[in-house]
């Protein structure tokens, strides 16, 4: 009898399982995206996002204007035509938005602007990988392996353009996110310190994480 039990509740497990890799699916992102999207690009970027859209406000246009009108453009890099979506049970939960870095990343211009060129140095210390630029979950759908499942899309879409792996940039401050790509493979290349002018963060450092795609030399 206790066996015909565990081995009920083992199918329950699996029945569950499988329920809920239904209930996750991938589609293109739509400009009708471009509220919730605006909110992950922030999650995804310490908060920085939204002091920059502040400072881009014109008179009358609140900070989280200018970041949905950025992810509504058809052009440019946080534009919803990059954005990849995952859906739970028919809502948008999350979204993965990347691209190439080069083989011969360019050197780094004079004007670019002070907060951007810590970012920067470390994103061309990852040349020939697929660079995640955005990874996020929403709140209430955190802790259900959807960031993992992004990850590997990730992971799916670097090797399907010959990459030799996948980085990606977070603040030595989000414990959370250092644990989900360390449990991913990912290992830690480099640190430079934040500039922060007036956008209040916990962190000291931006940490530079990078992941060799299977096949690859280390």
């Amino acid at each position: 009898m206790q066996s015909a039990l565990n081995c009920s509740a083992s199918q329950c497990a699996k029945d569950d399982s499988e329920l809920m890799q239904r209930n996750r699916t991938f589609r293109p992102a739509t400009i009708e995206d471009a509220n919730v999207l605006a909110e992950l690009i922030n999650y995804a970027g310490e908060g920085m996002p939204l002091y920059l859209w502040g400072q881009m406000a014109e008179p009358g246009e609140a900070a989280w204007d200018v970041g949905c009108r950025r992810a509504a453009r058809e052009e440019g890099g946080f534009s919803y035509r990059n954005a990849t979506i995952i859906e739970h049970d028919g809502q948008c939960a999350g979204c993965l938005i990347g691209y190439e870095i080069s083989d011969d990343p360019e050197p780094i211009p004079d004007d670019l602007p002070a907060m951007f060129v810590p970012l920067q140095e470390l994103e061309n210390l990852a040349p020939s990988t697929w660079y995640i630029n955005v990874l996020a979950v929403r709140p209430r759908f955190r802790n259900q392996g959807l960031g993992t499942k992004l990850l590997a899309l990730a992971e799916e879409t670097a090797q399907g353009l010959g990459k030799r792996g996948m980085s990606v940039i977070v603040s030595d401050a989000n414990l959370g996110a250092h644990r989900l790509y360390e449990r991913s493979g990912y290992n830690e290349r480099a640190r430079r310190l934040m500039v922060k002018e007036n956008w209040e963060n916990e962190g000291r450092s931006w940490v530079l994480l990078t992941k060799i795609a299977k096949g690859e030399a280390g």
